[in-house]
């Protein structure tokens, strides 16, 4: 299991409040807390009190793209069809072990923020998705969902309300690109992992054609916080931007570990939670397809807004601490080779453009630059991202744009002089022997 990192005693526990003692078993869990929201969504908020408490809260999706959570509630229960909810814990960032540990450690309130949205749409099904190398996760969601079903939370008369409501865990194997919603549904159905076209948005017809709640597994756990301690209380953590906390995997050459902080929080204070021996360079905010931001980019609030305006994005929670002995190009190169690796073929911009732009970066690592490759990158970035069809194709250009923004010296170096100031790169030489 990943380290839990020391965090402020201001800070707020919202997602990890359990973390340090995890309930063993189900009446543990009831003990500390567990199902209590649930019981009074079904005696007394129903589905329209539900998701008012939500709205009022200003939830945003942890997934990545901070849609509002009560906004996707609302289009599910206006569509036509038979609703259901899908609980996104397949963590596609191989750098980030957020949802895993959530899974591991309080599966209760995954499971109990997945029925309570299921209730709120009015669906009889509602499916929870872990990742099938993530076993320690699969086995501890799936003893929850056995429990609850066993104690009457699901099933035919689900918590007493007198409808019933199916709760299953699917394990699923596949690509980075899970982690995009549209893909994940396709997964479930036995369909090629491709990005569908949007609109029509899952929640108005997802999976099997049925209107469909996706949400990360994240943002369905503070639910039931939100409903025991009020709208009020969970809008005052954080920032106006993004009230509530996250769950943030912080990486370092020399440290790294998991931490919830409020929304708003400022890079350099969460990069401060890891030890590290050498001074900070740069940031990569938001996993694979993240932005590389400066050292002195430490006050930037960690938020949708304010990370977009910088060059970055919240993605998968993932921030990594790059210190002065790497190279800015270097790493810009692997986070190309993965992202362009990565692509599942759908779209002819993203599968040749990407693969364009890793042989550039390449070239630039290898001190074989081309003229003109730094132009040729700026405008492959803007076609794949003008073309997008799915999150992937629009963010995977990000570590390369915001590098050419915050780095200009040292990638022209690369581009132009065919040299590493970081001394990281091997340009390739030549050596002429005498007759």
């Amino acid at each position: 299991m990943t380290t839990l990192l020391a965090t402020p005693a201001a800070w707020p526990r919202v997602l990890s409040a359990r973390f340090a003692s995890p309930p063993s078993d189900i009446a543990v869990a009831e003990e500390a807390g567990a199902f209590e929201a649930l019981r009074r969504v079904v005696r007394e908020l129903g589905p329209a009190g539900t998701i008012a408490q939500i709205a009022a809260t200003g939830l945003r999706g942890r997934g990545g793209s901070g849609f509002p959570t009560a906004d996707k509630w609302r289009a599910c229960t206006l569509a036509a069809g038979d609703p259901i909810v899908v609980a996104n814990g397949y963590g596609a960032d191989p750098g980030s072990a957020t949802d895993r540990t959530l899974l591991e450690l309080d599966p209760w309130a995954v499971v109990e923020g997945t029925l309570i949205a299921a209730f709120a749409v009015g669906a009889a099904e509602a499916i929870i998705v872990v990742r099938s190398d993530a076993t320690a996760a699969a086995r501890a969601v799936r003893a929850a969902v056995d429990a609850a079903i066993d104690a009457g939370h699901a099933g035919e008369d689900a918590g007493g309300s007198g409808r019933p409501l199916r709760l299953s865990v699917r394990a699923l194997t596949g690509s980075y690109l899970l982690g995009e919603e549209t893909v994940l549904l396709r997964s479930l159905e036995g369909r090629r992992a491709q990005p569908d076209q949007r609109p029509p948005h899952p929640s108005t017809r997802g999976l099997h054609g049925r209107p469909t709640v996706v949400n990360n597994v994240a943002t369905l756990a503070a639910v039931p916080w939100i409903i025991r301690n009020g709208a009020a209380a969970y809008a005052a953590i954080g920032s106006a931007d993004a009230p509530g906390t996250v769950l943030v995997h912080v990486r370092g050459a020399d440290d790294d570990g998991i931490a919830e902080a409020p929304m708003g929080t400022r890079l350099a204070d969460l990069a401060g939670l890891i030890a590290a021996s050498h001074a900070t360079k740069a940031y990569l905010v938001g996993g694979p397809t993240g932005g590389l931001l400066p050292a002195d980019a430490g006050d930037t609030s960690y938020e949708f807004a304010a990370l977009r305006a910088a060059g970055g994005h919240v993605g998968s929670g993932s921030i990594v601490v790059v210190d002065d002995r790497a190279c800015v190009v270097d790493i810009v190169r692997l986070l190309l080779r993965f992202s362009a690796d990565a692509a599942c073929g759908k779209s002819i911009p993203c599968r040749i453009g990407l693969r364009r732009l890793s042989e550039v970066a390449d070239r630039a690592a290898a001190g074989v630059p081309r003229a003109g490759d730094g132009e040729l990158a700026g405008d492959l970035a803007a076609d794949i991202v003008g073309s997008g069809l799915c999150d992937h194709e629009r963010l995977a250009t990000l570590a390369l744009t915001s590098a050419m923004r915050h780095f200009e010296p040292e990638v022209h170096a690369h581009v132009r002089e065919g040299r590493c100031p970081a001394g990281v790169c091997m340009p390739a030489t030549a050596t002429v022997g005498s007759a």
